[in-house]
């Protein structure tokens, strides 16, 4: 443990990132107001096509609604094969960050650059048995590194722990390429673990029905930030 707490700096700047795929979709524009009011920092966006993960989400027509209603960053994380096609869509609908799976693309490398052409940031997301050395080539490119922590496809899943040792490797490259990159972590991620993912080295987390199934959002961001407050 001691070594997976010394990945993250003491001066560690952390983001939370409410999930939508957990709001109330029959108020979405009352619940992203009211997760902004509550302290997030940024919008998640689960994007699902029933062929790459076995669920169907939201598309750039819902991102293009909700850009007005909120001044957050919106990040989208693209779980949709193949992929390129609908990057430009979600950039032109209002993403900020942009991230795909690299099993979801033919040239990894050529997709990064698409997404930075559409004037967004690139993330590469890896699933639990994903390994790292898609970052080999790529990390020099990426403005984020996203680690699920649970297996894609649906909200509300347990943490797998075992992910934990991966984050502490993502953030050791990251660290070593000198290069401002956000790890961000997505899946079960809640009061009770917030501190123990970031102590592993992650500093942006997502969280879907820990805080929109929650009664009083503010209270539960206050909660996730007091937990990190202590790493």
């Amino acid at each position: 443990m001691a070594a997976a707490m010394s990945a993250v700096s003491p001066a560690a700047t952390f983001r939370i990132a409410p999930s939508i795929l957990a709001a109330d979709f029959a108020r979405l524009g009352e619940e992203v107001a009211a997760v902004e009011a509550a302290g997030a920092d940024l919008l998640h966006f689960d994007v699902m096509d029933n062929h790459y993960v076995p669920n169907l989400s939201i598309g750039p027509l819902v991102c293009a609604s909700l850009r007005p209603r909120t001044k957050m960053p919106i990040d989208v994380h693209l779980m949709v094969k193949p992929v390129d096609r609908i990057i430009p869509e979600f950039a032109k609908a209002g993403a900020n960050i942009i991230s795909f799976h690299p099993e979801a693309s033919d040239h990894v490398d050529r997709t990064i650059a698409l997404i930075k052409e559409c004037g967004c940031k690139a993330g590469l997301v890896f699933n639990p048995a994903t390994p790292l050395s898609h970052l080999d080539h790529t990390l020099d490119k990426l403005d984020l590194v996203l680690l699920m922590s649970v297996n894609p496809g649906f909200g509300g899943q347990r943490f797998i722990a075992s992910v934990l040792p991966k984050i502490a490797e993502a953030r050791k490259r990251i660290q070593a390429s000198g290069r401002d990159i956000w790890l961000e972590v997505d899946g079960g991620v809640k009061t009770d673990n917030i501190a123990q993912i970031a102590q592993a080295g992650a500093d942006t987390f997502v969280a879907g029905s820990a805080i929109f199934g929650a009664k009083d959002y503010a209270a539960t961001i206050r909660d996730l930030r007091a937990r990190l407050a202590v790493i």
